[in-house]
């Protein structure tokens, strides 16, 4: 059986469980990381993760990690014509969002997460938590364009890209900052939120 590690409080997590909510693979769930400790030990960094990071899968033996590449398996392995597109077009689109997901738009957002969720009020870098903000509005700005007329990032059905970026999404959405209109990607939003996948997996508030 899949075996996942990980807390939900990870944006990276987050993709992993929504993955797997999405083709209702059958799994095991291991409290790791952050609070709950584990991956800080030697076992852990030789047999799962040696970057001793979160999320990490075992899938009859075949242990992976980096939250894009286990997404990717998943819905390759698993989701063929569903989350993984036969269409070789539509799956470089989807997995081109999944690259800029991870590449743009959650590092912009970096900076203001953790400024403006988990740094105190009297720490916090302002300068840098408002270059942030600017940045990530600027990268949701790009994907409310490219949401504009589709229903789901690579066309009519949802794939690993909306996977990647509904995560970031999430995230973005909850933080405590003025946001640009975004008609296209919030209607995006609801339409995958509505899904039973992020139930229990995207949750509020920010952690």
């Amino acid at each position: 059986m899949l075996k996942i590690w990980g807390r939900l409080t990870s944006v990276n997590v987050q993709k992993v469980m929504l993955t797997v909510r999405e083709l209702a693979l059958p799994h095991t769930f291991v409290q790791a990381g952050g609070k709950f400790g584990v991956v800080d030990t030697a076992d852990y960094a030789a047999k799962l993760n040696p970057n001793r990071l979160v999320p990490v899968i075992d899938d009859g033996g075949f242990v992976l990690w980096e939250s894009n590449a286990i997404v990717r398996y998943l819905a390759a392995r698993y989701g063929v014509g569903t989350l993984w597109p036969e269409d070789v077009c539509l799956r470089a689109d989807a997995d081109r969002w999944m690259d800029w997901q991870a590449t743009e738009w959650q590092p912009a957002m970096g900076p203001a997460f953790l400024g403006l969720i988990r740094t105190p009020e009297d720490k916090r870098d302002h300068a840098a938590i408002e270059n942030s903000v600017k940045r990530s509005n600027a990268r949701a700005l790009i994907l409310d364009q490219a949401l504009q007329g589709r229903e789901f990032i690579a066309g009519r059905h949802l794939t690993m890209g909306d996977i990647a970026l509904v995560s970031a999404a999430h995230r973005w959405l909850a933080l405590p900052i003025a946001r640009p209109d975004t008609p296209a990607l919030s209607a995006w939003y609801r339409r995958v939120m509505m899904r039973p996948a992020p139930q229990g997996v995207l949750t509020l508030p920010l952690e």
